[in-house]
């Protein structure tokens, strides 16, 4: 059964105030807007928040924004590959159609996110907290999860070939939807995790066995 995720509570997009961002700084605070359209590059700031936001067309770029935090906001299309967004926090937020290439979500803490149709190739998750998290048809081929802890996170439909996993504790982990011809993960971090018949074969190499 998967998790029921909350979603973002947000007012209708069009009722949201038109907000154009040339700069950020250390615990900067923005609420109740629609960001669009824009490229945020070469920024470095810590613990800035952003509260009821969407995020339409955006890039960001160059910056390093680490311990952001994110409640009730959509990204919509947007652009974050490469970001450093390590210690974030982010609660009942939408990642949809976004390019998370190489971005940097190290020791983040997760609840109530989907990540929907997203590009996420090298996106680095290590020593993360996810809860109630779900990746959905996304591309996060050699992503890393590196000893996160995963409660009530869902994999759909999703490309995982080469993604790290060592560390992490996948009982009721369901992978059997997604496409991968072989994982970075420990035997024993697998007891209990959800796989298809045909994904059986690329663990066999773990257990030392010869499939023909």
């Amino acid at each position: 059964m998967k998790p029921a995720i909350e979603p973002p509570k947000l007012p209708e997009p069009d009722t949201l105030l038109p907000q154009q961002i040339d700069s950020l700084y250390t615990k900067q605070e923005i609420s109740h807007c629609l960001i669009s359209n824009c490229t945020i590059e070469a920024q470095e700031a810590s613990r800035v928040s952003f509260d009821t936001v969407v995020f339409r067309n955006v890039t960001i770029c160059e910056s390093e924004l680490n311990g952001i935090e994110l409640i009730d906001v959509i990204f919509e299309n947007c652009d974050l590959s490469n970001v450093s967004f390590t210690d974030a926090i982010i609660h009942r937020t939408e990642f949809r159609r976004c390019k998370i290439v190489g971005t940097d979500f190290t020791r983040g803490r997760f609840q109530n996110v989907r990540i929907t149709d997203c590009t996420g190739e090298l996106a680095t998750f290590r020593f993360a907290r996810l809860k109630q998290v779900g990746f959905e048809q996304s591309s996060l081929e050699s992503a890393d999860y590196y000893q996160s802890d995963l409660q009530k996170v869902t994999f759909s439909e999703c490309k995982l070939d080469q993604a790290t996993f060592s560390g992490c504790k996948l009982k009721g982990i369901d992978l059997s939807t997604c496409d991968f011809s072989g994982l970075h993960v420990e035997i024993a971090d697998l007891q209990g995790c959800v796989i298809s018949a045909q994904q059986a074969a690329s663990f066999a190499g773990l257990l030392g066995l010869v499939v023909r």
